[in-house]
């Protein structure tokens, strides 16, 4: 579980979240709505510890953050940003950059981290472009590399910022039920996304951010009934 407490934090001192407090629990979803410039990603760059905040405390299974190595917050919090750099590398040498939290001296890959590594590819559906570099892939295809590589990772917490991006709509919806597996697993999954329809879909808790503040958190059925996404996105919400 990861948790934030009344965390203020931004880019150079510029305040972009203002006093929030959220709690990603075990074994559940949540899917983080707003408008643009709301601070989503700004929280889960905090989260990641991208950012440092300026007030507030984050806490990760319980321990604070900033008390934790940087190997050992690798293996209990995993993030992939919106946008990414393309280095030139083959999709398995990326997967298996996921491992780097979890090696030891020397680091050296084992046999285990080869097989997390192929079975995070297969999971996000990769694996047949194990060998391409992902200078060569789609925006599709290289998005699902770096799925693999955040499920090479093996986190508790999962991070995810508007991972459908270049997924054509049947990916989104693999997406959807992987999201849903690590679920299953027992692992915290938030994910920034502006499909409402996906987020009401998949997600246990919604929460709703609207000018760096938490405007609501809460089942989808609960949040869409109080009528916050209309004075929020502007816009009506259907059914």
């Amino acid at each position: 579980m990861l948790e934030v407490r009344e965390l203020t934090g931004g880019y150079h001192k510029k305040e972009v979240l203002h006093g929030l407090s959220l709690r990603l629990e075990d074994g559940k979803i949540t899917a983080i709505l707003g408008p643009n410039g709301c601070g989503k990603s700004t929280l889960l760059k905090l989260a990641a510890s991208h950012l440092k905040p300026f007030a507030g405390d984050i806490l990760v299974d319980g321990q604070p953050m900033e008390t934790l190595r940087r190997e050992a917050l690798a293996r209990h919090v995993a993030y992939l940003p919106q946008s990414r750099a393309v280095p030139d590398i083959t999709v398995g040498a990326l997967a298996l950059h996921g491992r780097f939290p979890w090696l030891g001296y020397p680091r050296v890959y084992r046999a285990e981290d080869r097989a997390i590594a192929e079975q995070a590819m297969q999971r996000a559906g990769i694996l047949h472009k194990q060998n391409e570099l992902l200078a060569a892939l789609s925006g599709g295809e290289r998005q699902k590399a770096y799925l693999a590589l955040l499920l090479a990772q093996n986190a508790q917490t999962v991070l995810l910022d508007e991972p459908t991006t270049y997924l054509d709509p049947a990916r989104q919806l693999e997406l959807a039920e992987l999201l849903r597996l690590l679920r299953s697993e027992g692992r915290a999954v938030a994910v920034v996304m502006h499909d409402l329809h996906l987020a009401f879909a998949c997600a246990d808790t919604l929460a709703v951010l609207h000018e760096g503040r938490l405007a609501a958190t809460g089942a989808p059925a609960q949040v869409r009934a109080s009528g916050v996404l209309e004075a929020v996105f502007g816009v009506p919400v259907g059914e």
